[in-house]
């Protein structure tokens, strides 16, 4: 396995914009850093999951995905402009059960069944760069939890980067809310033009 250019792979596939960072770059400007863990660790479960399933599921998904994959992808476009109009409306510190919904660990950790970049990513990541080399129960275990990790990592700067620049996103707060809710847009469309 080349690890470098697993490792690019892995970090610039992480650290793009893509649902998750932008979800939580979201809740971080509107509820702070602190209120967004949970998201980010329901992030971190939840894509551990997946790549667990990916790890021990690949052939089968393999199989299984082609036939599935439109319908997944529209599902997850679906939820992502359903997320980009939930932003796009959300007002400063509201805090409404609905907000609190989607800043929970549970929204984060479902994100990663309905998210085509992170299903696609565990399946690319460990066929082309892990399944070829390793097959034992403890290793595939062990690159789910690192894949897992980078992309908790991920989702934690992203947070951090929200709640940094919070005061200044307060004044801006309806272009960063625009911006966020394209960039969502963006991706659901992306992935079904992809």
């Amino acid at each position: 396995m080349s690890v470098l250019s697993f490792l690019i792979y892995v970090f610039v596939t992480s650290f793009t914009p893509g649902p998750n960072n932008i979800m939580a770059m979201a809740n971080a400007h509107q509820f702070g850093l602190k209120r967004t863990m949970r998201f980010c660790l329901g992030v971190g479960a939840g894509f551990f999951v997946l790549m667990l399933l990916c790890s021990f599921f690949n052939l089968l998904l393999k199989n299984f995905v082609p036939k599935m994959e439109m319908a997944m992808t529209l599902l997850g476009a679906v939820y992502m402009l359903y997320l980009a109009y939930k932003i796009l409306k959300s007002k400063p510190g509201s805090g409404s059960e609905e907000d609190q919904k989607r800043n929970s660990f549970f929204t984060g950790m479902v994100l990663q069944f309905i998210n085509p970049k992170g299903i696609l990513y565990g399946l690319t990541a460990l066929s082309a760069f892990i399944l070829p080399y390793y097959s034992s129960n403890g290793s595939l275990l062990l690159f789910s939890f690192f894949l897992a990790f980078i992309g908790f990592a991920a989702t934690v700067l992203w947070s951090t980067f929200g709640s940094v620049f919070q005061r200044f996103l307060t004044v801006y707060r309806k272009q960063f809310n625009m911006l966020m809710a394209l960039l969502l847009v963006y991706s659901a469309v992306s992935i079904v033009l992809h």
